[in-house]
């Protein structure tokens, strides 16, 4: 791997007083992707949005922590520094592409427009490299595509769409926050795939927001679990499916269909994510560990071990 492209430093977000994201940490490199998994309401799309500051501020606060972002310190940024940082050098996949495309106008404006603001292009040109970006993620007839609107295209097609729209300026870190929500499983396959190659072709850093460990395994090279607002355990992902530390990543894994026999009923975890407020003293997890011991109810674990493997687990796993 080559250098840091993106590090993120004890990131606290805060609202009404309440931590929604506690200390989170991490680093990602040029041409690496890094999974951020863990159940819905632990805090991953928070930490993403944060990184290049969309979350609204009041009622959201970056009460601490440090974002840098190809050199530039993202906390520290205008308005006008920010405008020119998203799109170009960090490009950015929702969720949804319905809610994230603009319904009154053309798949070709939307690219176009990126190119516009971000790279000086005239018209012609910016709509000539529509086209190429649209060929680029594998949607067929370019130029037709260039003249329709958001909803004459299916699910995968639009997510093609917002990818081509996130690369357009060629950005040194991807954010790809659960790209392929309320797609089918084939469609899903295509969308991550299509995402690995660009990343290692483009030689991106990529941060990809997940709640499934199947997809973790399939296309990333680190993963960071994330719980009730922090990161309980990180390694790379070989390592963390053959020995995983703390007890909810085990959970997890244990949940997982390739963990069980064809036919099997599959486990479940028991409770809920607690909110804000509700995680106690000691490790947020305790109440629904299989395995806890004393400390886990009365003291907040660290996160631990050496560089390539840390977990907060007071009764790890392995």
């Amino acid at each position: 791997m080559s250098s840091t492209v993106l590090s993120v430093e004890g990131l606290t977000l805060t609202v009404g007083g309440k931590a929604l994201v506690e200390d989170v940490s991490f680093h990602l490199a040029a041409g690496e992707m890094m999974g951020l998994v863990g159940e819905s309401g632990c805090g991953k799309s928070l930490t993403a949005l944060a990184t290049i500051r969309l979350l609204p501020s009041p009622p959201v606060e970056i009460a601490a922590g440090r974002i840098v972002i190809d050199g530039a310190d993202v906390r520290a940024l205008d308005s006008e520094g920010l405008r020119r940082l998203r799109g170009d050098r960090v490009g950015m996949i929702f969720q949804e592409p319905m809610t994230s495309l603009n319904p009154v106008f053309t798949v070709g404006d939307q690219i176009a427009e990126v190119l516009e603001i971000h790279r000086g292009l005239g018209r012609s040109a910016a709509l000539a490299r529509a086209a190429e970006l649209i060929a680029l993620v594998g949607l067929p007839a370019p130029r037709e595509q260039l003249e329709r609107y958001p909803h004459q295209l299916s699910g995968g097609q639009r997510q093609r769409v917002m990818i081509a729209i996130a690369l357009a300026c060629e950005p040194r870190v991807l954010i790809a926050d659960e790209p392929t929500t309320a797609l089918d499983v084939t469609v899903q396959a295509q969308i991550l795939a299509l995402i690995d190659r660009l990343r290692r072709d483009m030689g991106m850093a990529c941060l990809l927001i997940t709640h499934d460990l199947g997809v973790v395994s399939d296309v990333c090279d680190r993963a960071a679990v994330m719980y009730a607002g922090r990161i309980v355990e990180e390694a790379s992902v070989a390592e963390l499916f053959a020995r995983p530390r703390h007890r909810y990543t085990q959970a997890l894994i244990d949940t997982m269909p390739a963990s069980n026999p064809p036919g099997a009923l599959l486990p479940s975890i028991r409770g809920m994510v607690p909110p804000p407020g509700a995680r106690g003293d000691g490790c947020a997890f305790a109440p629904r560990c299989a395995a806890p011991v004393e400390a886990c109810r009365k003291v907040l674990p660290p996160l631990t071990g050496e560089a390539g493997h840390r977990a907060a687990c007071w009764n790890p796993a392995s």
